[in-house]
């Protein structure tokens, strides 16, 4: 029998190679793009723009083998001015638009903008980019917005269980610090998280508004930074509207998640962030039910916020929209299956 893997390899042979520029690549997520587009077999990086690093090799600040090209700070003008297929955003939140405008009024705009902000993730004339649940509306799709590191994890985890929940879920969210980005502040100085964790926009955050809008029901959030780099473990508690068993959850993530080679199920076996370091999918299990009250659930989503949180996401939208095998240049996704306790 032909696996993910096979069928991804298969498929490269007879397909057109598709050029990328990515926009804000010296940033954590621009870094894990750069390295993940050099090594994808159908993508060829034309050019990485930042500020920062102008001039300096690729090669000296990503794990890419890219060849030979420099980080180049281009204005949005002279980025609309050098074609390519696909561009990545890979900006802070706010500052997409101008280059937006500028790209889909280009001599010859890109046949697919991804964006890594928030930006676009609440206007309906872009395509939110959670594959395990929108697949069909990302096929084709010229302009996606790739979903946020904690509401990716709080969807993959509330969706399959929604319509069995009688009030608001709660979702505890706990991120390594690179998700606070590279601008100093308190949230991504592991000296001052060193022994602890840290809780932060208890009300109204930004991905608690989006969890909401795309799943169409009230969550609430709360997120956390904790003193380690990389990944994300978030905790959803909630009441089911009757009693019900780990094994009746376990069925219903089994169902929704089939077909989805970057989910990988645990089972009540609690996901770890330790497994899902540099991985390119998210491991949902940790199911639990109250024995004395079988209408109270929890379970949890681990994912690694830099990669299926974000630049795995995006590659695998990038995949999807051109016709590809969602997991072609995702090779990290095949050890997912031992991510489990």
């Amino acid at each position: 029998m032909r696996t993910e893997t096979d069928r991804a390899a298969a498929a490269v042979e007879s397909l057109e190679t598709l050029t990328v520029g990515v926009v804000g690549a010296r940033g954590y997520v621009g870094v894990e793009l750069l390295e993940i587009i050099c090594s994808h077999p159908l993508l060829r990086l034309e050019y990485a723009v930042s500020r920062a690093a102008d001039g300096d090799p690729i090669a000296d600040h990503a794990k890419a083998s890219a060849g030979g090209l420099k980080f180049e700070a281009l204005s949005d003008d002279e980025i609309a001015d050098r074609a390519v297929d696909v561009v990545v955003l890979a900006l802070p939140d706010g500052a997409a638009k101008p280059y937006v405008e500028k790209l889909e009024s280009a001599p010859k705009p890109p046949r697919l903008i991804v964006d890594v902000s928030a930006d676009h993730r609440f206007d309906d004339s872009w395509v939110y980019g959670l594959a395990e649940h929108n697949r069909h509306a990302i096929a084709g799709a010229p302009r996606i917005s790739n979903p946020g590191c904690y509401a990716t994890a709080a969807q993959l985890a509330v969706r399959p269980i929604l319509d069995m929940l009688a009030d608001t879920p709660h979702c505890f969210g706990v991120s390594g610090y690179s998700g606070a980005g590279k601008k100093r502040s308190s949230r991504n100085d592991h000296k001052a998280l060193a022994n602890g964790v840290l809780p932060y926009k208890l009300v109204n955050h930004t991905h608690e508004r989006e969890i909401t809008r795309h799943l169409g029901t009230p969550v609430r959030f709360s997120p956390h930074v904790a003193p380690f780099f990389r990944g994300i473990t978030l905790t959803v508690q909630a009441r089911a509207k009757s009693a019900t068993s780990v094994e009746a959850i376990a069925e219903r993530l089994e169902n929704a998640y089939r077909d989805c080679p970057l989910i990988m199920l645990s089972g009540a076996d609690t996901p770890r962030v330790q497994d899902v370091v540099s991985k390119d999918g998210a491991v949902v299990g940790g199911i639990a039910v109250n024995p004395d009250r079988p209408d109270e659930i929890a379970l949890v989503c681990a994912l690694d916020n830099l990669r299926k949180g974000a630049a795995s996401q995006a590659v695998q939208n990038i995949n999807l929209a051109f016709g590809l095998t969602e997991l072609t240049g995702l090779p990290d996704a095949i050890s997912m299956a031992e991510a489990t306790p």
